[in-house]
């Protein structure tokens, strides 16, 4: 090697080297949902997250300002999304604060219904407006839904600055994201 540098110099360079390619490694198999730390919204109110909320194949939410909740057909979080369960019932919820953001706790202490979405949907993969089979019906199969369940939602703002409730779901890898939008007046 020539310019001065010897043995030595070619491990640490070789060392460097090998430091970036593990960290680089590291860095990609690290979703967003994996070490997502909020959305930084601190000045959402209570009255304002109280309300109906909608997403996607007939799931709704309704929070009460009494901290009470009455679930339509929610999905599980994170991994429990591509078990294929969806859960009705009533509940609690409360606003929670913390530095990466505000979060909306939901748990489920009273379920009614369990549906199931069909075969081959997921997050990667949704199939809107498909009807799901009912769990007791025969033939509906997947893992078995708990009776009791919590939900993390983070808070965020949309264009008009009105508040959107979200969580990740499936893979966190993915980083797909289950989007709740404010539904009609209750």
């Amino acid at each position: 090697m020539s310019g001065g540098g010897g043995p030595r110099t070619r491990r640490a360079f070789l060392g460097a080297v090998a430091a970036v390619v593990v960290a680089a490694t590291t860095v990609s198999c690290a979703g967003a949902a994996q070490y997502y730390e909020g959305t930084g919204l601190h000045d959402a109110t209570v009255t304002e997250v109280a309300g109906d909320w909608k997403s996607v194949e007939g799931t709704r939410v309704v929070l009460r300002r009494d901290g009470t909740a009455v679930l339509e057909k929610l999905d599980g979080q994170g991994f429990d999304y591509d078990d294929g369960w969806r859960l009705s019932g009533r509940g609690t919820w409360r606003l929670t604060d913390t530095s990466g953001g505000q979060t909306v706790r939901l748990v489920l202490t009273d379920r009614t219904r369990v549906d199931r979405r069909p075969p081959g949907t997921s997050a990667e993969t949704p199939e809107p407006g498909t009807p799901e089979p009912d769990a007791s019906e025969p033939g509906a199969s997947g893992p078995e839904a708990p009776s009791t369940y919590a939900w993390s939602f983070h808070v965020d703002r949309d264009k008009r600055d009105a508040p959107v409730l979200f969580f990740f779901c499936g893979d966190p890898d993915i980083g797909n994201t289950y989007v709740m939008e404010r539904g009609s007046a209750s």
